[in-house]
């Protein structure tokens, strides 16, 4: 029977992508979806009685069936036809290329599925099968009517384990991705003819075949068929999985040599009964195909993948494939990792091994011993994500379920996703045993945990205590499992951009549509959504990333209060989220509480490289652990402190209590950290002190110090974190005056002793921890408590001093955020007070040259709508505000006796200022109106831009190039605005 004749007499099948799929790529279809369930025996019929329970909405090969990348299953897709099968028999194996029509599984009819046989080895692998395991499973292949002719990759496996089926995905993926089509299979899952036929022409019509082998690949009669089958073709691709090529050796499989084969080695092809002549010939092919090399160990995944998907491309003309991927991977080894891997990293064993088994489901290694359970409390039906006030009755129903349910056995989990929550709730209901007592006092045992490991963890944990170590450890440790790491800082204010900035990485389009001459024009918001959500659906691929979160400040989003999750992917998928944060629980997510570190691990990390102290100053860094709150951070500036200088313990604890603590305006939930560690923050006075006595009383290092808690909470580059530390003004005006003095006199070496003195400073900075490096050269980056403390004991004026080494030096493309930092200076956004005030030249400057491209980036490069609008609107307002004292009259005595008249305004005193100013507010109001144009505020745009008109007219005249441009834009609104009301009208 050909393909379109079963798929006549089975319907069409409806099927989810959670991506779209390139012209030649191929849309990949699971077993949990497929409707084919054959017998393990040779024949067997269906009776009415049996009940399928299927899943019908995944697309990926998944060891769990409640995992899948294109969402949750839906329970009702197959609502008349189900039975029970075990986790086991839902394992998908095959995916075929093709895309799916739709139909009603509802109405499906499954008739006698029989097995008719294969060939005389593979009917001796059948009668292996026990017994006991006699049950229906799902058969994945294609049930598409068109038949594709050819693919390029054929994907052949064995086994269900997690990992491998893990890997099988995202090489599938990444080959599809990059315009590839495939063809996946498990044979050994197959017991029907018709369906080995079919996978045997695309064997054959397959331009490659990959075959990823592990130590029971030698076992499996199917394997051994593909091994010759494509050597034979000289086409074949061997990829060993947990394997070593050497490992691969005849002699040594059957000999069973090695701690490999002792247990999984042997006459293998006596376990299915084939010959061994035919055996040795298939293994003995992997030498002929040792040019390939392609081992994916555990450590080494992605470089495997990206190495296989290179080579098929080369060997498939693909050139464009080969060089768009050695152009990202040169990015990503320069910008994956936002600081260099800590080599003395201590401790968190276990926390590690907890975060391994939270986001995998499964661990390996040393890590398996532990175990990290999420704790469901007794009152809780199921654990909800989100922020869902009201539950549907459909929910309530289920919980009532719940109570009543009379079904037993293990319960799978799955994550279900709708508009407000994301749920992580049983598909079957825990049967609950009365207790053999009756009375008042008996009870329902209810079931105390859930195994917790749908890929995403959070870590939370004080200031200082070593969150983003911990995150960073991990990242470098199991970065191999992901083809990237994406790191986003979690500040509120720049969370946004930075999940938006992820574009570069993925190769995602963000700007904001033109939807001038589209039938309807989207909202800022829709145009928002949509490119998050473009982001979104590129995490939402099998292919795997880590996305790391670090610092998560709120649960929502500073600019418009939407909730974070809106930008995570769906739980559950490839992608893994990690977050850390000081906030005490996120989304309902059970988070994992960071300690503090040991006592041996905590003097080890104090010592530094002095490790023969006496007992009595053993006992003196106990203490000074305990009065730094045993954070991280205050012990390894210990450390440094007494491995740069010759000091002990005692003097440095002396030193300490003796310096006197500031005393600040303390206000805020931030800074009650700082409030309840004083010793914490005369430990950042004695490194001062320790700077200052090394370069003077005035040393680049500290005044870099207080400058960076001005800056964005990003990597500062040392050269602009240095300028501003030298605009800082001096208290004294006459060291001021001989400073500038020696400055122009030795303009011509400046430079370079500049240079120097920067590098020195930042070095210092390094070696105390006040600071730590970044991957990206030149830059460094401040822990937010050392942050917070500059900002608290900065001196006057140097606020103003970060703001103009950032208008001055800093650049768009590459120093946005410091660039917004300045914006928050200058304007009051929301309730904070303006910080720095301008004068009027300089604010001209500074909306010319800052302000305004700022907004038209933000706007149109990341569709950022709200953001730029809110700022252009403060910035109007700030325009406004100098307007007005503009024309107020002027009320100094030394104007007044001057002018011998009436009092007269700045705008007379200085005319060429007044009109730069009012033509700039006119630039202003002409850039908002335009922007309304693209969203659909055409009304408000109107009145924007005839404000514009009016400056325009008054200054520049009515045939100047600029009012007439701006007239364009007032017709153009007037005709949208007219269109509207015409369609709005009843």
């Amino acid at each position: 029977m050909d393909l379109g004749e079963d798929s006549g007499r089975l319907g069409s099948l409806p099927t989810t992508t959670s991506r779209t799929m390139s012209s030649s790529s191929s849309a990949f279809f699971s077993a949990n979806q497929s409707p084919f369930f054959s017998p393990r025996s040779s024949t067997c019929q269906l009776s009415e009685s049996a009940r399928f329970d299927v899943q019908c909405d995944s697309t990926n090969l998944s060891a769990d069936p409640s995992s899948s990348s294109s969402g949750i299953p839906d329970p009702e897709c197959l609502s008349n036809v189900g039975f029970a099968v075990s986790d086991e028999s839902l394992m998908p194996a095959a995916c075929v290329s093709s895309d799916f029509p739709k139909f009603d599984h509802s109405s499906c009819t499954y008739g006698h599925l029989h097995d008719n046989g294969f060939s005389g080895i593979i009917e001796k692998h059948r009668r292996h099968i026990r017994s006991h395991d006699m049950m229906f499973s799902p058969v994945p292949i294609s049930l598409s009517s068109y038949q594709q002719s050819s693919y390029d990759v054929y994907i052949g496996l064995h086994g269900r384990k997690p990992s491998l089926l893990r890997f099988t995905n995202w090489l599938r993926a990444e080959l599809e991705v990059q315009g590839m089509s495939c063809f996946v299979s498990d044979r050994a899952r197959f017991r029907n003819s018709r369906k080995h036929g079919r996978i045997e022409r695309a064997m054959d019509a397959s331009s490659f075949g990959v075959l990823i082998l592990t130590k029971k690949s030698f076992r499996n009669p199917y394997t051994i068929e593909e091994l010759r089958f494509f050597s034979s073709k000289k086409n074949l691709v061997p990829i060993y999985f947990d394997l070593n090529m050497g490992d691969c050796l005849v002699r040594d499989i059957v000999e069973k040599r090695g701690e490999l084969w002792e247990k999984h080695g042997g006459e293998l092809w006596i376990l299915y009964g084939g010959l061994e002549k035919e055996w040795k010939e298939a293994v003995n092919g992997l030498v002929r195909a040792d040019a390939w090399k392609l081992e994916a160990l555990e450590g080494c995944w992605r470089d495997c993948i990206l190495r296989a998907v290179t080579y098929l491309a080369m060997r498939l003309g693909r050139r464009s494939v080969v060089d768009r991927l050695t152009k990202w991977r040169e990015k990503v080894d320069k910008e994956e990792f936002p600081f260099p891997r800590n080599e003395n990293f201590i401790g968190r064993k276990k926390e590690l091994s907890e975060l391994e088994f939270i986001l995998f489901g499964d661990i390996s290694g040393e890590s398996e011993r532990d175990y990290f359970e999420l704790k469901a409390r007794s009152k809780r039906k199921h654990l909800t994500i989100g922020w869902s006030k009201s539950r549907s009755l459909e929910e309530r129903r289920r919980e009532c379920n719940w109570e009543n349910g009379s079904r037993k056995g293990k319960e799978p989990v799955i994550w279900k996703e709708s508009e407000k929550e994301i749920e992580m709730q049983s598909t079957e209901r825990q049967r609950y045993h009365r207790p053999r007592s009756s009375g008042r006092n008996s009870r329902r045992k209810r079931p105390a945990k859930f195994i917790y490991g749908k890929g995403i963890a959070c870590v939370t944990g004080d200031s200082g205590i070593g969150k983003t170590e911990l995150l960073l450890e991990f990242a470098y440790r199991y970065h191999q499992r992901y083809k990237m790491v994406l790191w986003i800082g979690g500040e509120s204010r720049y969370i946004r951009q930075n999940y938006l900035n992820l574009w570069s990485f993925l190769d995602v389009d963000v700007r904001v549509e033109n939807g001038i001459d589209k039938r309807r024009m989207k909202s800022f918001e829709e145009q928002e959504e949509a490119a998050i959500s473009r982001v979104r659906k590129e995490l939402m691929r099998n292919i795997p990333f880590l996305v790391v979160i670090d610092n998560l400040e709120s649960e929502k989003d500073w600019w418009d209060q939407k909730f974070v999750m809106d930008l995570l992917p769906r739980f559950g998928g490839e992608t893994h989220i990690l977050i850390s944060t000081r906030l005490p629980r996120v989304m309902n997510l059970e988070p994992l509480k960071l300690s503090y570190l040991s006592g041996v691990e905590a003097m080890s990390l104090m010592q530094g490289s002095v490790k023969d102290y006496p007992i009595a100053e053993i006992d003196v860094l106990r203490v000074i652990e305990e009065k730094v709150g045993r954070l991280t951070l205050g012990l390894a500036i210990v450390g440094a402190i007494l491995s740069e200088l010759p000091i002990n313990p005692s003097r440095l604890l002396d030193t300490i209590n003796r310096l006197p603590s500031r005393d600040f305006s303390w206000s805020g939930r931030e800074v009650h950290s700082l409030r309840k560690n004083t010793f914490l923050l005369q430990l950042f006075e004695v490194c001062f002190s320790i700077f200052d006595h090394s370069d003077g009383p005035r040393s680049l290092a500290t005044r870099m110090v207080q400058v960076s808690g001005w800056f964005a909470p990003a990597a500062i580059p040392v050269s602009l974190l240095a300028l501003a530390a030298h605009k800082i003004p001096e208290k004294h005006k006459g060291a001021r005056f001989w400073r500038k003095l020696l400055r122009s006199l030795t303009c011509g070496f400046s430079s370079c002793y500049s240079k120097r003195f920067e590098s020195e400073a930042s070095s210092m900075l390094l070696r105390f921890n006040l600071a730590r490096s970044s991957t990206k050269e030149g830059y460094i980056h401040f822990n937010k408590v050392i942050r917070m403390y500059a900002r608290r004991r900065g001196v006057t004026g140097v606020s103003h001093a970060m703001v103009q080494a950032v208008v001055s030096h800093a650049s768009l493309s590459h120093h946005s955020e410091h660039i917004w930092a300045v914006c928050f200076l200058l304007f009051g956004f929301g309730n904070d007070p303006t910080v720095v005030e301008l004068r009027v030249s300089e604010l001209l400057y500074i909306v010319k040259e800052v302000i305004l491209p700022l907004a038209i980036r933000t706007f149109m490069v990341f569709s950022r709508c709200s953001a730029a609008l809110e700022l252009l609107r403060l910035c109007t307002d700030a325009l406004e505000a100098a307007d007005q004292a503009f024309v107020t009259p002027v009320e100094k005595w030394l104007d007044r006796s001057l002018c011998w008249g009436p009092i007269r305004t700045n705008a007379q005193l200085n005319p060429c200022l007044w009109q730069e100013l009012a033509l700039t507010r006119a630039t202003v109001l002409e850039t908002r109106a335009k922007l309304m144009l693209r969203g659909g505020q055409f009304d408000i745009g109107d009145d924007l831009i005839r404000k514009a008109i009016f400056i325009l007219n008054s200054i520049s005249g009515e045939d100047h190039p600029d009012t007439v441009s701006a007239r364009e834009t007032l017709s153009k609104l007037t005709r949208l605005l007219a269109n509207v009301q015409a369609h709005t009208s009843p």
